[in-house]
């Protein structure tokens, strides 16, 4: 899912929650201005099910929380509030917030040709402002492949799973096959190449 910026008037913190809470879709909240989310496709849904699911089966009884697209997660001293798609915290400062958590471990985004830009850009820059983060997790929704960033002293490094691999997350200790992701996506093959774009015109 992308953020687009909506016409509403700047908000404080306390008046976007409130604001929000009245709405039928969901915004991300930067610098005092709200972006509404969009839609994503039901591969984009799948995929973030299975992930999400994945870490709650492995997490059940460590008190760790595995949250959905629907929790905030708040950018450490600013006023940015943005949705990832899942997020995992084990930190108990988390536990006394409602609204959104601060310190996310691990963070999941899976991409779409909306969101990528974005997601690779802008919003992780956003994500590394926080010292807990250990992971930050890119799952493309088009094509079997996963790159996952992790955090080695101040620096990220970077590692490109595929089909075949086994995809080992350090910030939970959990390894699982790239395929359990994708499990029961189904890719299309209906995308218009600059060439058929030419031809048509």
């Amino acid at each position: 899912m992308i953020a687009l910026r909506d016409n509403s008037p700047k908000f404080t913190p306390e008046e976007y929650f409130a604001w929000e809470e009245q709405q039928l879709h969901r915004h991300e909240y930067i610098d005092g201005e709200v972006y509404a989310m969009t839609g994503g496709t039901i591969n984009h849904s799948q995929i973030a099910l299975n992930f999400g699911s994945l870490l709650k089966i492995h997490l059940r009884g460590s008190g760790c929380k595995t949250l959905n697209s629907d929790a905030r997660v708040s950018i450490l001293e600013s006023s940015h509030y943005v949705y990832p798609d899942v997020s995992v915290t084990c930190d108990e400062r988390d536990k006394a917030t409602t609204q959104y958590i601060t310190y996310p471990c691990l963070i999941v985004e899976v991409l779409s040709a909306s969101t990528e830009s974005y997601d690779r850009g802008n919003k992780f820059k956003l994500y590394r402002r926080n010292p807990c983060l250990q992971e930050y997790v890119l799952v493309d929704a088009e094509t079997m492949a996963i790159e996952l960033f992790r955090k080695v002293d101040r620096n990220w490094s970077i590692i490109d799973y595929e089909p075949g691999d086994l995809i080992g997350l350090t910030s939970i200790d959990l390894t699982f096959p790239i395929e359990q992701v994708y499990e029961d996506i189904i890719f299309t093959t209906e995308k218009v190449t600059e060439n058929q774009v030419d031809a048509q015109t």
